[in-house]
């Protein structure tokens, strides 16, 4: 019995940091009410999300459309009255600018058929129409590339492909069950994968890839068509082009089953043909850039410190980037416009950051970082390190918020179980500890400071991000308002509340244990 006393005593110091912590969190329950009946009865998403994908279009970054991009969000921040509106350099981008002007693919032989197709950014153009035999590439090693010598030159090139279309018996859409929420909030479950993936095969592919695309540059082949997308859909993909260096050969997405009727013909002995024309425009662009904006903040000792909420704004060129990831952009803008039009005079400063070049490695985000934050050579932290006070991102398409994840971070577990309560009955209450990943909140994991992702409903995220159909009808919009309202209560808690979020404890690097001595 005096053991057990000693053991619950003990338990009870263990543990009272984190109750003490949860019991400081005075949440402003009038303000959640408010900031809900702002949201949902006045929202403005649907019209934020109209001019980011209707209008503005495409936002690849280093393109037009991506300036054209920035340029309305920056337009769009300062007619909402946000301060500090600028769009802002963050880092240099190597591939340059590109623009697709015009795209035409159609099967020619042996009937005639228009193919849905989308070119691979950062490729050249035709040379005007290009008609002719269309080639099966059939290579499963670089020794099998001699054959086609001499055999490829003007010609339209059927890539190999081990892709291949498989009946789904899954719902096209879906929204997370109380089992998947369960397995997500266990600490001991294993992270969610979309798919497996072998990188050894992985890295065998993409080096045969290399020595196919030296192969085809050195013979001539005018157009070189790959098997990407389904459901009649071709994906967005960019090729690995160096500012300034040769334009690569004009490089077109179709669909598996175009390409997969083509290739069962071919094998047949059927002859096909094709006609395409694509001109591309490649430009100088100098850098990435990030639209940013600021609540600012009005507490004498703390209005230098910085509450951040964000999302990429830059997309692939199919598609107008709706699901990925205007959505994110449009609640962040929400958030913001919630509180602003509230009235409400925040503590430390809310500054919401649209970033660029996310697809192409988190650049936007990590050019932030280390403008304000990290030295990115002597990795030492720059004044803004410590005026941080947290940061929220979302990036996984349009579905509603279900909780959030910790990034491992368990002392924040019971401030975010707090903030929380007020959304469970909105089905949103789920908090996980383990990392997610693929998104800009890496960039301030990575460097030890408070990085949030939401976890969100996947809806029919995986069958439509990064093809041609991500456009404005893969909106939920009631899952919008519904994380916009979550989004603009995350932030006004954190401006508000007495300390900063709490960074994960520092862990020191296991000593090196010397060799052994023969």
């Amino acid at each position: 019995m005096k053991s057990s006393n000693i053991s619950a005593a003990f338990l009870f110091l263990l543990m009272f940091p984190l109750w003490s912590m949860s019991q400081n969190e005075n949440i402003d329950l009038s303000m959640i009410y408010k900031i809900k009946q702002e949201g949902l009865k006045n929202s403005s998403i649907e019209d934020l999300a109209f001019w980011l994908t209707d209008f503005v279009g495409p936002r690849l970054t280093g393109s037009t459309g991506n300036n054209r991009g920035n340029e309305w969000a920056k337009k769009k921040m300062e007619e909402l009255g946000f301060q500090n509106v600028r769009i802002e350099a963050a880092r240099d981008f190597s591939r340059g600018g590109w623009d697709n002007l015009k795209t035409y693919a159609a099967f020619t032989a042996p009937y005639y058929t228009n193919f849905a197709c989308n070119p691979v950014a950062w490729t050249g153009s035709t040379k005007g129409i290009v008609k002719g035999e269309v080639v099966l590439l059939d290579v499963k090693s670089d020794s099998d590339l001699v054959k086609f010598k001499g055999k490829v030159s003007g010609k339209i090139v059927l890539m190999p492909s081990t892709a291949t279309y498989e009946i789904s018996y899954e719902p096209l859409a879906s929204r997370l069950t109380d089992v998947q929420l369960k397995d997500l909030s266990m600490s001991s479950s294993s992270p969610r994968r979309r798919q497996n993936v072998d990188f050894v095969v992985m890295s065998a592919q993409r080096a045969l890839r290399l020595k196919i695309a030296e192969f085809l540059t050195a013979e001539g082949a005018a157009v070189i068509l790959n098997n990407s997308g389904s459901y009649n859909v071709p994906r967005s993909t960019g090729a690995n082009y160096t500012s300034g260096a040769k334009e690569p050969i004009a490089e077109l997405n179709i669909p598996n089953e175009d390409y997969s009727r083509m290739e069962r013909l071919i094998r047949h002995n059927v002859p096909v043909e094709m006609e395409v024309e694509i001109q591309n425009k490649f430009f100088d662009s100098p850098a990435v850039f990030n639209v940013i904006g600021e609540l600012p903040g009005t507490d004498k000792l703390l209005k230098n410190e910085v509450v951040l909420l964000g999302a990429h704004i830059d997309s692939w060129h199919g598609g107008t980037g709706a699901a990925d990831n205007a959505s994110g952009c449009v609640v962040m803008l929400e958030a913001l416009r919630v509180l602003k039009t509230l009235d409400i005079a925040p503590r430390r400063t809310i500054r919401v950051a649209l970033w660029g070049g996310e697809e192409q490695g988190l650049n936007g985000s990590r050019g932030y970082v280390e403008k304000y934050l990290v030295d990115p050579k002597t990795k030492e932290h720059k004044p803004d390190f410590d005026k941080f006070a947290g940061y929220f991102n979302m990036d996984n398409g349009s579905g509603k918020y279900r909780g959030i994840y910790l990034q491992e971070n368990e002392l924040v577990r019971p401030i975010f179980e707090e903030w929380l309560k007020p959304f469970a009955d909105m089905g949103t209450s789920t908090i996980a500890i383990r990392n997610t990943s693929g998104t800009d909140h890496l960039s301030f994991d990575a460097v030890g400071l408070p990085g949030f992702q939401f976890i969100q409903d996947e809806i029919e995220y995986g069958r439509g991000y990064h093809t041609t159909m991500d456009t404005y009808e893969r909106l939920a919009m009631a899952d919008l308002k519904h994380n916009a309202v979550i989004t603009a209560s995350f932030v006004y808690n954190a401006a508000m509340r007495n300390d900063k979020l709490p960074a994960k404890p520092v862990m020191k690097p296991k000593p090196e244990t010397a060799p052994k001595l023969p």
